[in-house]
């Protein structure tokens, strides 16, 4: 219920937006003699999902490198953990005692 209150509050603005600027932009990609004529809301709003994306994908492929040290340490973890389980077992019980009372 939570996720679709915040969706109505981000997607409210961008319908104002879209119905406000509906006025017509021709966009063209320049070294071709492409074309095409869009809303400008769309042309904006197709911009700032691109920008986004982009942006999304930059972080994830920054983060790949930490992510790769934190499954490296996490393995070197197991295998420490595993040596001291080994380690424990061989060596039997350990009983700890007190010193004397005074």
């Amino acid at each position: 219920m939570i996720f679709l209150i915040i969706a109505i509050l981000i997607c409210v603005p961008f319908a104002v937006f879209a119905l406000s600027n509906m006025e017509m932009v021709r966009l063209g990609l320049w070294p071709t003699d492409y074309v095409i004529d869009v809303p400008v809301s769309l042309a904006i709003l197709t911009g700032m999902a691109l920008g986004f994306l982009l942006g999304g994908l930059v972080v994830w492929v920054a983060e790949l490198g930490q992510r790769r040290r934190a499954r490296r340490a996490e393995r070197t973890a197991r295998v420490l953990q595993t040596k001291v389980d080994e380690l424990q077992a061989r060596q039997g019980p350990v009983t700890l005692s007190l010193p004397p009372a005074a």
